[in-house]
């Protein structure tokens, strides 16, 4: 088997070969910055096949990135005191373990193009690996238009450790505050990542904090919103297949909101 550094100069010089105007650019020398250009690249590039052989190797590669992050099942994490079958979790939500992980996208749905750019769709993607963006770009290709907001669309997981990956188009909020529309379609989003879920007897789902970023909703009335719509669905639907709602935060700020919506204070 070759080693970790070979494989990764092997797909760096295939990436950069593509891109002629990236000729100039050096591999470098440590494993961490050589990773970090490989994501760069990846994050960069178009939906279009690789080579099998090149394939194979991103495939490896991803997979010890993800063993070295650490894989938490939904099962290690403590239920909700008041709700059992809502849990709260804080970390890296490329590392749960789970029936389909919830990624924010934007309405192309092919992931963001930014290089190493902290939004959950560019962590996705990048953990996921290439084929991500190919799937996502044959169901955009077939839809023949943009991703409506508050809908729900499912791929495979690839090299993440959760079995599928729903994408869903949060609100943007323009002005001071969201509409009464905005909270409407942030309920759906959740409702319709549920109900996709229940389609293919998922025992479980983790959902992000969808537009709370960039999107710019509120956190604190998005995670009511997402707890109620949550609470709801699960209450309306009880042959659901669903048994585990993982709420995923990165900020502090989140998780002590969450923490007290869902009754672990």
């Amino acid at each position: 088997m070759i080693s970790e550094t070979e494989r990764l100069d092997t797909l760096l010089r295939a990436l950069l070969k593509e891109r002629p105007e990236y000729s100039r650019i050096q591999i470098p020398a440590t494993v961490a910055d050589k990773r970090n250009l490989l994501r760069s690249l990846m994050n960069v590039r178009g939906p279009s096949p690789l080579a099998p052989e090149l394939m194979r190797l991103q495939d490896e590669e991803l997979a010890i990135q993800r063993e070295e992050k650490g894989i938490v099942t939904a099962d290690s994490i403590a239920p909700s005191p008041k709700f059992p079958k809502l849990r709260l979790w804080q970390g890296d939500i490329t590392r749960l373990k789970v029936g389909a992980i919830v990624n924010a996208a934007n309405s192309r749905m092919l992931g963001c193009f930014i290089p190493m750019h902290r939004c959950i769709d560019n962590a996705i993607h990048s953990a996921a690996g290439m084929e991500l963006r190919e799937e996502c770009a044959r169901i955009m290709d077939e839809q023949g238009h943009d991703e409506a907001t508050g809908q729900a669309k499912l791929t495979q997981a690839y090299n993440l450790p959760a079995e599928r990956v729903i994408h869903t188009v949060g609100p943007i909020v323009y002005g001071d505050s969201p509409t009464d529309e905005d909270r409407r379609l942030l309920a759906d989003c959740y409702r319709n990542c549920m109900a996709l879920a229940d389609s293919i007897k998922l025992e479980s789902i983790a959902f992000c904090c969808i537009s709370t970023g960039e999107f710019r909703f509120p956190q604190e009335e998005a995670a009511e919103i997402a707890v109620a719509t949550v609470r709801d669905y699960l209450d309306s639907h009880p042959l659901s297949s669903l048994k585990t709602v993982v709420f995923d935060v990165f900020k502090d700020t989140d998780y002590v909101i969450y923490k007290k919506l869902l009754g672990y204070d």
